[in-house]
Formats: structure tokens, sequence, C-alpha cells
């Protein structure tokens, strides 16, 4: 890799902007396709910063594209702002406290994700103008990812067919190249639709749609002993048919989360979860109507292109994290328990060191760690680009994922320097990419054989749409 300094001096220019957008977002958290405030804040960004402006990316209102640069290679920096539901918390204390409002929170770091991405793509678009590079880097702001599947519409709508390699990144408690595991998942209610009548008078009158998702639920119990070990399937009640006891409920609905470690192994598990629903159905006298809401492919990895990324987080060393940042991460560390904090270090298979509240150094590309068992629209975008993904380490380590202690630390020294840290190794990637054309042709030589014998098979159905929320 030749001198990459000067992108990164690029990304520390920028770094008071790209910080007070992160926290922008932090103060406006807004949940599955109703982000239109934080997509206009990125829109807005994406104009001052000179990029030309693609909205309404797929038909979705809160996805939008910009680009910079002519001819050459494509160059995708994905994004994301979505917060979640139940984590609202006041930033920068170690105590739960919600804050007035709506309940959602950023408890996924969602607000230094699209913000890091985006101030990568600005320094590499200024890098590549002041060098006269050939090449087009896009900055892609995706909605949706907890739950929504908003890239899996979007890789459907063709909205990366001409990108050449992608790059993410995820916060975490360490930096390194993020694995490339995940799990292929899909979403589907289940609405059984029985008979009313008097739960005392008249209760053989009735058909149970609440007594249905019962059984239903018992016989995923079931389920469970006799399906792959690193399969998931979890669930949650949409609607228990009432709040009254003594009318026998004729509609109730469920919704599943069914997982797997690759696509063709969720199709069974699906089949058969869609069965105990009409075993339950048919034990009932109810019947049962199965709407798959949403769903994602598992990730892909690239070899080249992530010996790029450990190349550029090997040259860059460490967050700069400082006494103060280290200060408050052991106040977060002390609302956990030892075993949280171990059990991050494992994660990333690291000795684990209870006395070492942040990342001070990275994790080598060959670090055996456990599995992630979570899914990702990422991964969607992996089957059709050679795509590699960061983990930027931006809080205290054993913060667990979708916790207050993690939103609470979304605005703090720690989360800004860890973003702009993970800006310069994506921006460094990205160079390489363009600098040495090899990258590209062994990360798509890469790509082509991990597809040659299974080529990607989109796991939304044809005829669903993403759930769309008007704007309010």
């Amino acid at each position: 890799m030749q001198n990459i300094e000067p992108i990164w001096r690029i990304v520390d220019d920028k770094r008071p902007e790209y910080e007070a957008l992160a926290d922008r977002i932090w103060d406006k958290p807004e949940i599955a396709y109703d982000e239109y405030e934080s997509t206009a804040e990125h829109t807005a960004m994406l104009r001052a910063e000179g990029f030309r402006v693609t909205e309404n990316v797929a038909g979705i209102p809160t996805a939008v594209m910009g680009e910079a640069g002519e001819d050459g290679p494509v160059i995708a920096i994905l994004g994301e702002y979505d917060a979640l539901p139940g984590l609202s918390q006041e930033a920068g204390i170690a105590e739960p406290k919600q804050l007035p409002g709506n309940g959602l929170g950023h408890g996924c770091g969602h607000n230094l994700l699209g913000s890091a991405s985006l101030l990568a793509a600005a320094a590499v678009k200024d890098w590549m103008a002041a060098n006269g590079i050939k090449g087009r880097v896009r900055y892609y702001g995706c909605p949706a990812e907890e739950g929504g599947a908003a890239k899996a519409f979007m890789v459907r709508e063709g909205a990366f067919k001409d990108v050449d390699i992608a790059i993410s990144w995820h916060p975490a408690a360490f930096s390194g190249v993020n694995d490339a595991m995940s799990l292929a998942n899909t979403r589907i209610d289940f609405t059984f639709t029985g008979r009313a009548s008097h739960a005392a008078a008249a209760p053989h009158l009735g058909r149970s749609a609440l007594d249905a998702v019962e059984l239903m639920n018992v016989g995923v119990n079931y389920m469970r002993e006799h399906m792959p070990s690193d399969a998931r399937i979890h669930y949650a009640m949409l609607d228990g048919g009432g709040v009254a006891p003594n009318v026998v409920q004729a509609k109730a609905k469920v919704r599943y989360a069914i997982r797997a470690r690759e696509l063709p192994e969720l199709w069974p598990l699906i089949e058969r979860v869609k069965k105990v629903a009409e075993g339950a159905a048919l034990m009932t006298e109810t019947t049962v109507d199965a709407q798959v809401i949403s769903a994602v492919s598992n990730l892909l990895g690239n070899t080249p292109l992530e010996q790029a990324m450990q190349r550029a987080l090997e040259r860059l060393g460490p967050p700069p994290f400082d006494d103060a940042d280290r200060a408050y991460a052991r106040q977060i560390q002390a609302t956990l328990s030892a075993e949280d904090i171990t059990s991050a270090f494992r994660r990333v298979g690291m000795k684990p060191d209870l006395t070492k509240p942040l990342a001070d150094s990275i994790v080598p590309l060959d670090a055996k760690g456990a599995p992630m068992m979570g899914s990702t629209d990422v991964g969607d975008v992996s089957w059709v680009v050679p795509t590699v993904q960061a983990r930027g380490a931006t809080y205290a380590i054993g913060t667990p994922g979708h916790s207050w202690q993690l939103t609470a630390q979304g605005k703090s020294g720690i989360a800004h320097k860890g973003m702009v840290h993970v800006a310069k190794v994506m921006a460094a990637t990205a160079l390489e990419a363009l600098e040495n054309p090899a990258v590209i042709e062994q990360a798509k030589a890469d790509y082509a054989a991990r597809t040659a014998t299974n080529p990607y098979v989109c796991p939304l159905p044809t005829n669903i749409k993403p759930p769309i929320k008007p704007r309010s």
C-alpha cells in the first residue's frame, strides 16, 4: 500500500462535522422504514459534500445514495441509521435512565455506522479528486437493518448491480475485520382465525385462535431438539386476541424469526415451522395464514478484501482512546458481569483480561473466536458484490448489543474516536482497491469461486414489498 496518511488527514479534517452528524442521529432515533429525519440529515451532508444524490433508492423513501467520481471501478460504502424500540437512554452516564419520548434508542450504534461510512466515502471522494484518480465512490444510506431487510429489497431491485466491491463496518468492542459469519434469517407472521363465543355460557361454540398460537409455540419448542445446533428460532406475540378472558379469542398472531447458517438449511426449517402451525390449526379447528415479513441471507466472506482491510488496520493501529475514555468505560463495565466481559474477549478469539476496559490492539485476522449468531442484511449484498466489513471499537468491552449501556455510550468520546478510526480503515481499504486493480480482480475471483456451485437466490418472496411507513 502506498502513502495513505493523506487520506487519513482528510478524515481528521472532516471529523467535527461527522461527529456532530452522529450525535444528531442519536438525538432523533427512528426505527425501520421510519428514518425520515435521519435520511434527511445524511442527504443534506451528501449534498454539502458535493455528491450526486439519488433519493428513494429501490422505491424506499428512507434509502439514499450519493456518488462521486467518473469512470473506473465502483466502490460502495454502506451505512445504516435505524434505531431500536425500548432502548431510550440518557447519554454519558452509567446507570439506566430513560429519556422522555417514544422509548426508541440507538442501542446498536447505527448513529455511528452511517456517519463513519459517509465520512469514509467523503474522504475517498476528496482524495480521488486531488489525485486525478478514475473511479466512483458511492455512499449507500440503508434503512431498516434491524429486522427490515432493506438491503435485501435493494439487492432485489438491482441497486448494487454495477458495484465492484462493497465496504461496511459495525460498532463493536474490538477493532478488526468482521468475521463473515451470520445466520440466514426470515420473519414470518402466523395469523390464526377461529370463532368467538362466550367463554362461560357457550365455550363449546368457540374455536380459540389463542389456543392455536400456544400449541404452535409448544410444537416449535419440541422441534428445537431436532434441528441443527447453530440454527435459531425465536417468537414474539403480536396479538393475543384481546384482553377479555371471557371471550374465546377469534384472532391471534405470532411472529417467528427462523435462522440457519446458510439459506439451503433455512428453507427446510421454514417448512417444518409451517407444518407445526398447520398442526396447531388442525388441533383447534382454526385456520392459519403465514405471511413472510422479511428475509436475509447469510454473509459471504471475501479473503482478498479481508486481507486488504487487515493491512489498513495494522498500519493504523488501535483507536486513540484516552484516560477519560477508559474511566467511563470502567464505569460501564461496573454495570456488567464478569461473564459479559469474558464472553466479549472469547467472541473475537482473544484471551480474557478483566482489567482492560477498551480495546488497545487490533484483532488478528486469523483469531479463532466464537462465531456470530446474529443476522444482517449486509449478507444479501455480499452474495451479489464482493464485500468486506470492519469491526470498529466504539464501546466498553463486555457491553451487550441492544442494551441501555450501548445507547448510553453512543455520544461519548469512545464512540467518536472509534467511528473516526474505522472511517480511516474503510477509506484506506477503498484507496488500496483503487490504486491496485489486482485487489478488485482477486476479490471478484474469490467471489466467483464461492458462488460457482451455490448462486444467489433472493430469500424474499417476489410478492412482498418493503413495509414502508408514511411520513408522520
